[in-house]
């Protein structure tokens, strides 16, 4: 999304802490279907990779706010995750109340914003000390390469270096981030398995579920088959031997 820095003091004092620290920037989620579709797919996916962790917060299109007081700055994230802060349902994140900044943030470039995602955020996400910050251009027309990532040393971000033409590393969510034919994938190379959404995960285990009670309907029918024959192979040389003892 896009941001708007807010540098002036107001003239007055809000008599609402909403006034200072708005729940939404008034802009869309984001420009297309196409980017609202892997926004909502890889948080999704992230959401089911870290279900079994409580300390772990997923959010995005969240008002984020870095400082208390009217020189704060709002962004609003695509994607953030921030450990350690447990699950919560917030209305903004106010690093102040929360008690760190985010730990990975994630954000789906578009001609409107590809140019404040490479020059401002890039400045302010170091700034704020988020370890890491990714970028995907949907598009594949924007940025210098389709899928980007920084890491934080010290307070600098520095390009992270891709594996091949491809793969993105994430120290921080130890998943390897690829860029797909179609679109986005993200792999985990500890268990070495694609992740998936909690959807796309139920309906796979319902597939199996067919798949194996398809299985095991024709493993009954080959030995059902096999028992008429059995049968009726010691029919016939039942008879064959009635048959030669009549001789």
């Amino acid at each position: 999304m896009e941001t708007y820095p807010n540098v002036h003091k107001t003239p007055y004092a809000p008599t609402e802490t909403a006034d200072l620290y708005p729940e939404s920037d008034g802009k869309p989620m984001a420009d297309t279907d196409l980017h609202i579709k892997w926004i909502l797919w890889t948080r999704q996916v992230l959401e089911w990779r870290f279900a079994q962790r409580s300390d772990v917060y997923i959010s995005g299109n969240i008002m984020m706010y870095d400082i208390e007081g009217p020189l704060r700055t709002a962004v609003s994230p695509d994607i953030l995750v921030s450990f350690g802060i447990g699950r919560k349902d917030l209305r903004t994140y106010k690093v102040w109340e929360v008690g760190k900044p985010p730990d990975f943030v994630m954000e789906f470039s578009s001609k409107r914003t590809y140019k404040n995602d490479l020059e401002w955020k890039v400045e302010h996400y170091a700034s704020m000390g988020i370890p890491e910050y990714f970028l995907y251009d949907v598009d594949r027309r924007y940025l210098p390469t389709p899928l980007m990532g920084y890491r934080l040393d010290e307070d600098t971000y520095n390009e992270v270096a891709t594996v091949g033409d491809d793969v993105l590393y994430s120290e921080v969510l130890n998943l390897n981030f690829h860029l797909l034919d179609d679109g986005l994938g993200l792999y985990d190379p500890g268990t070495k398995e694609w992740l998936q959404t909690s959807a796309e995960a139920a309906t796979d285990r319902a597939e199996q579920a067919e798949d194996r009670a398809e299985q095991a309907e024709v493993r009954v029918q080959e030995e059902s088959e096999a028992r008429e024959k059995a049968e009726a192979e010691v029919l016939r040389l039942q008879e064959e031997i009635a048959r030669l003892k009549t001789r």
